[in-house]
């Protein structure tokens, strides 16, 4: 199976229907600020062959952005999954390219799974990934994860953000930089490896929550993520 979204069209037009879009507000479980929409000012192609995720407001009360993913429309549960991405940078920002296991709405998080590829906040100067995988008795389940100074700078820079999914094996990196690898073995006695099942993607741009804090006066209004293309190849 192979998926590839280059994102051409016409500026201010949709992605392309492989594409799903999560809508609504209410903090998203880290009592984050945005409002997800399908507005074009917030998810729409560019005209130059990238997709352009942004959030604005003028004000900390109203602020939109987008969240997008290929539930129902493209799971996959090994082979590898890439994203060549521009990063944005402001206090308050939190950038993600990320996997959730497709029974997410049947079983829960985290008993369905997460496999974060890429994340970063404020200034974007540090990576962060992982997965979170169920663990009994543990309403966040457990948390397997690598962080650290960026490889090289990320901010307005192309990258590709990859993951590589094998039976009991996740690998994730930056173009060819490996940055994180997790097996069964990496979870603690009381925890599940559900990693060998159906995922689906996600990419967004959220705005402030417990993590990574508030936005303030010097956040960037729009600020956008810039998706230059998406690439899945399934085993």
């Amino acid at each position: 199976m192979l998926l590839l979204d280059e994102f051409d069209g016409p500026a201010g037009a949709p992605p392309s229907s492989q594409w799903r879009y999560d809508t609504g507000g209410g903090g998203w479980g880290n009592n984050e600020l945005q409002v997800y929409t399908d507005d074009p000012a917030n998810v729409s192609l560019d005209g130059a062959g990238r997709l352009a995720i942004t959030a604005q407001g003028d004000d900390l009360d109203r602020i939109t952005s987008a969240r997008i993913t290929t539930r129902g429309t493209m799971e996959f549960v090994s082979g590898r999954a890439e994203a060549r991405i521009a990063l944005p940078a402001g206090t308050g920002l939190h950038s993600a390219f990320w996997l959730l296991g497709s029974d997410i709405d049947r079983v829960g998080w985290p008993a369905a799974g997460e496999i974060d590829v890429i994340e970063t906040l404020n200034d974007a100067t540090e990576f962060h990934t992982g997965i979170h995988a169920p663990r009994r008795g543990s309403a966040r389940g457990q948390e397997v994860s690598a962080a650290g100074p960026a490889p090289f700078p990320l901010v307005g820079e192309f990258h590709t953000y990859w993951v590589e999914r094998s039976p009991g094996r996740i690998v994730t990196g930056i173009d060819d930089v490996t940055l994180f690898t997790a097996t069964p073995a990496d979870l603690a006695p009381d925890s599940r490896w559900v990693f060998d099942a159906p995922f689906f993607l996600l990419l967004n741009l959220a705005v402030g929550g417990n993590w990574p804090g508030p936005p303030d006066a010097s956040t960037p209004s729009p600020s956008t993520m810039l998706v230059d293309s998406v690439r899945v190849v399934a085993l």
